[in-house]
């Protein structure tokens, strides 16, 4: 369920730092680090605030396919932007709504609608548990 975005991530020998862009993103993405390391903690904060704007906004997106190339790199989102997305795209293909779901799940409505909500998503495992078994695919492997 780990979601990422691929990431073009190029060192600038002029400006002695790591250039990130994201270019699969209508608003594009371009973000610096001092290393690579901190260039792909630059980049998740970026495009997980991207993200979670475009989720806010109701603002339809696709997350970029995966790049192979040589500059490029697979940058994770955080945790709960990416249980957001999963438990989205999951209801989507089920042709269910957050009714239906929290119906399924003996919780009201507003309680399923904010797994949804990577700002206030924080399932327990008996809640993911449920999911599991609503959607036929496993989240969490014990």
């Amino acid at each position: 369920m780990k979601t990422t975005i691929p990431c073009k991530i190029t060192y600038s020998e002029d400006d002695k730092c790591w250039y990130v862009e994201a270019p699969g993103f209508y608003d594009g993405i371009l973000t610096y680090g001092t290393t690579l390391e901190n260039a792909q903690e630059m980049a998740s904060e970026a495009v997980s605030g991207l993200i979670e704007t475009y989720l806010e906004h109701n603002i339809s997106f696709s997350i970029p396919p995966a790049n192979n190339a040589p500059d490029y790199y697979a940058i994770s989102l955080e945790p709960s932007l990416s249980l957001a997305l999963w438990l989205r795209e999951q209801r989507k293909s089920h042709n269910m709504s957050l009714a239906d779901v929290a119906q399924k799940m003996g919780v009201k409505y507003q309680v399923y609608q904010k797994l949804e909500n990577p700002r206030t998503a924080n399932p327990t495992l008996k809640t993911l548990c449920k999911i599991e078994q609503i959607f036929g695919n496993e989240l969490v492997a014990l």
